[in-house]
């Protein structure tokens, strides 16, 4: 328990009582704080539209000149949402210890007005400046016609999100120093995409790595599984050394790589043993989609579908898999990739490494409802929410699906959802033929038991790999992988979204004893954007 803490809620639960909350959300309090607002009343005088660049200076003025002297109250009145504003605004001094506030807008673009804010944080006589930077929008408000700040929570601190709180006091959980499996140590500095990852970390084992915690400005997420974050250490404490299975030389290769292309993640593992090697995200968000993403994998899920028809004994890697222009299931159409070229005499393994989509559609009449489910599920261990890495994860998710999405399963499309984290279990369990569960910390540390499954048998793995080395060397993926040496394959993967002008990016393959999965969001072909990521991976060797 943090001693001396009070906590601020950034709460928006009147807003959604009220009707039309959102743009011109107006309130009760609002109301009653119109005329000290300094807005006129009376229905006639209402105004319509974007309010005016006059309008947006003195609203915004008045906002932070009461904001300034700790006027919650006052400062609150000036905002759509009196209630939640009232709430953190009052908390902002009282509960996380923040005064002297300076604030200094910028230049406005339109209604939106950045700021700055230097302030000191002072608890049990310890004292630290504090300075971010912030930006507000003035919108009108629709009962009213006032000039009014549109209330966010991140207009407060950048880092805030609704339901969050703000605390300064003792820290949740001493600080860790995270290191990797041959002792370096893992910093947000140096590895800033680690940054989350470390949180969440220290959050789960700060209390037993043995550290003491020190005096913070927090913020305490809503979401009891998101860790919070630390804002400014007043008194540091003493870090505990928590263990890690990363590998520094890895982790800098996949943070180079995710650089490159946007809205991008990474995983890599070693196979022979289910230790994760690195994780990497490039977001716009600080959320970890390299482990918790849950989105379509495209083609690179013809891995497990080969699994599931050479285990099933519908064919083989010699076997037929027919590759026409177009193939039909239940009505719906499923079309190659332009300018992939049909043949109808091919094999699995010339079906596979050009990524046909069509030959795995044309299966879909002999493959049960739950075939691919019971595949993923039995033998690649995906699927059954009992993954325990040492942080949050998803386990992927191949639900059995009738209907056109019993084929567009097949090809990665339909309810199939997977993270970078699970293709590369995948490719792992495909090349050696055991599921290891993948996990960042040792299970020893804390007694956890790992997901088990019952794996591959050597022949379906010997075609895996055969099938995945062509790709590498002939198909989709040779012109990613060039250059790679010893024992190699990939595969590609590009995932239709709704909505996006472009597909998702996948990709995933492996070198020796690591494998690795990349995806990134409107990335194209998987050979454009995720292919590069994992092979400045596999570079690394193992």
């Amino acid at each position: 328990m943090r001693k001396g803490v009070k906590v601020v809620i950034v709460s928006g639960v009147f807003a959604v009582m009220v009707s039309g909350a959102g743009y011109g959300a107006y309130n009760v309090l609002s109301a009653l704080n119109e005329s000290s607002g300094g807005g006129p009343q009376g229905a006639a005088q209402v105004k319509t539209g974007p309010p005016s660049a006059g309008e947006v200076k003195e609203a915004t003025g008045k906002f932070f000149a009461a904001w300034e002297k700790g006027d919650a109250a006052t400062a609150a009145s000036y905002t759509n949402n009196a209630d939640a504003a009232g709430q953190l605004l009052g908390a902002y001094g009282s509960g996380a210890h923040i005064t002297g506030v300076h604030i200094t807008p910028g230049a406005p673009s339109g209604d939106t007005v950045p700021f700055s804010v230097k302030a000191t944080v002072s608890y049990e006589g310890k004292s630290k400046p504090l300075a971010y930077n912030s930006r507000l929008t003035v919108v009108r408000g629709v009962t009213t016609g006032r000039a009014l700040v549109d209330w966010q929570p991140s207009l407060v601190h950048p880092d805030l999100q609704k339901g969050d709180t703000l605390v300064t006091g003792e820290a949740k959980a001493p600080p860790i120093e995270a290191v990797d499996r041959n002792g370096a140590v893992l910093t947000k500095d140096r590895y800033p995409s680690l940054g989350p990852i470390l949180d969440a970390l220290r959050e789960k084992y700060g209390d037993t790595a043995g550290g003491t915690p020190g005096i913070e400005l927090s913020v305490q997420r809503a979401d009891a599984n998101t860790p919070g974050k630390t804002l400014l250490t007043l008194v540091e404490g003493k870090p505990g050394k928590l263990h890690t299975t990363l590998s520094a030389t890895v982790q800098a290769a996949a943070e180079r790589a995710v650089q490159n292309y946007a809205e991008s993640s990474v995983v890599a593992v070693k196979p022979s043993t289910g230790e994760v090697l690195a994780v990497a995200n490039h977001r716009r968000d600080e959320f970890n989609a390299a482990f918790e993403g849950r989105l379509a994998p495209g083609s690179t899920m013809k891995i497990i579908s080969a699994a599931t028809l050479i285990d099933n004994g519908i064919t083989t890697m010699n076997g037929p898999a027919p590759c026409p222009p177009t193939a039909t299931w239940q009505s719906q159409t499923f079309h190659n990739l332009q300018g992939l070229v049909p043949n109808d005499g091919a094999t699995l393994a010339n079906s596979f490494m050009r990524s046909c989509n069509t030959a795995f559609v044309k299966y879909a009449d002999e493959v049960k409802v739950d075939s691919l489910t019971r595949e993923a599920e039995d033998r690649f261990g995906l699927g059954q929410d009992n993954w325990k890495t040492g942080i949050v994860s998803f386990d992927g998710s191949v639900p059995a699906s009738g209907g056109p999405d019993t084929a567009a399963n097949m090809i990665g499309q339909g309810q199939v959802q997977m993270s970078p984290l699970n293709m590369a279990s995948v490719t792992a369990t495909a090349i050696t033929g055991t599921f290891r569960q993948p996990y960042l910390v040792s299970p020893d540390l804390d007694h956890r038991e790992l997901a088990t499954a019952k794996g591959l048998s050597a022949s379906t793995v010997a075609q895996l790999r055969a099938m995945m080395r062509l790709t590498a060397t002939q198909g989709t993926a040779a012109h990613v992988m060039a250059g790679l040496s010893g024992d190699i394959g990939a595969k590609t993967g590009s995932a239709e979204v709704d909505g996006q002008a472009k597909s998702n990016s996948w990709f995933t393959g492996y070198r020796g004893d690591i494998a690795a999965a990349a995806m990134t969001q409107e990335g194209g072909h998987g050979g454009d954007a995720a292919g590069p990521i994992v092979a400045a991976v596999l570079r690394t060797g193992s």
